[in-house]
């Protein structure tokens, strides 16, 4: 791989720094060096003029669910055939990568080794995509998000791998690992798309979530959680879990523990997913059967939520359930303006949960670097035409995306 030159750019490292005029110089996988615009020598590069676009780190996806393409029922989620399943599967990452996600957090697929056939092939260099955590089969309990049986019509071949007990969870957890996935997906609270479990439900219990934490963190795999409830968010807290998503539901207790755990856990609130309920998904769905489904007390009670996991410091991550047709993979970005719009966050910080703390995220419990420009760091980055901490939704549309470059080899070059 030869070095790579990118001359002239605005800079935007993601540290808080001020955005500056400058050169960056990329050799092998790596940034080499960053010095003020004209300092660096051309020589032996391949010369990328970026013309004072905007230049910033690679976005993470932190809540990604690569084998889910514009789906309207889980029913979807299970009925393609595997060999179908895999090539969507691999057609969404590449999607991902097209719109400046150079690192995707895999939350769960509809298949057990779905995200990791895509993630090995892109790893090979047979596939072109971002870096993948390989999220796993969903792991739920009887009754609880995801059991979709009836005593009349069993279901085991669903979203879910359903099991009761500490045993059946270190089983299915193991099984996981052997497959492969970096990530163990646990269903600890309900939802509102199951009735019978409603979101502030919590099925899911403190010893079967701890044996998945202890089983995947023996096997060096992280545990995701989806929880909406407060007695799920202090199961999952208490228990050591690394990455919990939406959250809605909180009290003073649950906030001081989130605090406490502020250094290690990272949390994806998945805010578009209510906002394009409510506001966008016509045909498919609409506001009414929304509102009466409680989406909308449920995106209240996130902006209340993650206004206050903002002001405590908790490390925020994009990702909102995408993959539904009214919030189709590749419209991710959307979720920067969306912190902006619910969460309080400036369109800078915004940015920040989309690119250092995605890159934190990532590679946690690693030596890696990811997440920022600067020296020594994976060189994943995106040039843009258009400035995102004046207007986040420049980052939306692929044609403002000029460059995007991952692991220092360039995937697109527009300029």
């Amino acid at each position: 791989m030869s070095k790579t030159l990118i001359r002239g750019a605005k800079i935007w490292d993601a540290t808080g720094a001020k955005a500056f005029a400058g050169d960056m110089l990329i050799d092998g996988d790596r940034i080499q060096k960053i010095a003020k615009e004209g300092s660096l020598p051309t020589d032996g590069c391949d010369l990328i003029d970026a013309k004072g676009m905007f230049l910033m780190p690679g976005m993470t996806e932190g809540h990604g669910h690569l084998s889910f393409d514009n789906v309207t029922a889980t029913e979807s989620l299970i009925t393609p055939p595997p060999e179908e399943h895999t090539l969507l599967t691999a057609r969404v990452a590449k999607r991902l990568l097209d719109q400046g996600f150079t690192s995707v957090w895999g939350a769960s697929e509809a298949k057990l080794r779905l995200g990791v056939a895509v993630r090995n092939e892109i790893d090979a260099g047979n596939l072109k995509g971002p870096r993948i955590r390989a999220g796993s089969l969903e792991i739920s309990v009887t009754g609880g998000m995801g059991d979709e049986s009836k005593a009349h019509d069993p279901r085991p071949g669903g979203p879910s791998h359903i099991i009761d007990g500490p045993e059946e969870m270190r089983k299915a957890v193991r099984l996981a690992c052997r497959a492969g996935c970096d990530n163990i997906k646990l269903d600890v609270s309900g939802d509102p798309f199951y009735p019978n479990t409603p979101a502030h439900s919590t099925p899911m219990t403190y010893d079967e979530v701890k044996m998945a934490v202890d089983t995947a963190h023996a096997y060096g795999r992280k545990v995701n959680a989806h929880v909406r409830s407060i007695g799920g968010a202090q199961i999952c807290l208490k228990a050591g879990v690394d990455v919990l998503f939406h959250c809605e539901f909180s009290d003073e207790e649950t906030l001081d523990l989130f605090e406490e755990h502020k250094e290690r856990v990272y949390v994806a609130p998945t805010v578009s997913l209510f906002h394009t309920l409510l506001y966008e998904a016509e045909p498919y769905m609409s506001a009414n059967i929304a509102k009466a489904m409680g989406i909308d007390r449920l995106l209240e009670a996130s902006a209340i939520t993650h206004n206050a996991l903002r002001q405590r410091g908790i490390k925020h991550v994009i990702g909102g359930d995408y993959g539904f047709a009214w919030s189709p993979n590749g419209t991710n970005a959307r979720d920067v303006g969306f912190f902006v719009q619910y969460f309080g966050y400036t369109a800078e910080e915004a940015l920040i949960c989309a690119t250092a703390n995605g890159g934190a995220m990532m590679t946690m419990g690693s030596e890696e670097k990811l997440g920022l420009l600067k020296e020594g760091y994976l060189a994943d980055m995106v040039l843009v035409n258009g400035d995102p901490l004046s207007d986040p939704a420049v980052l939306v549309p692929a044609d403002n995306l000029k460059l995007i470059i991952k692991g220092g080899a360039v995937h697109k070059n527009a300029i």
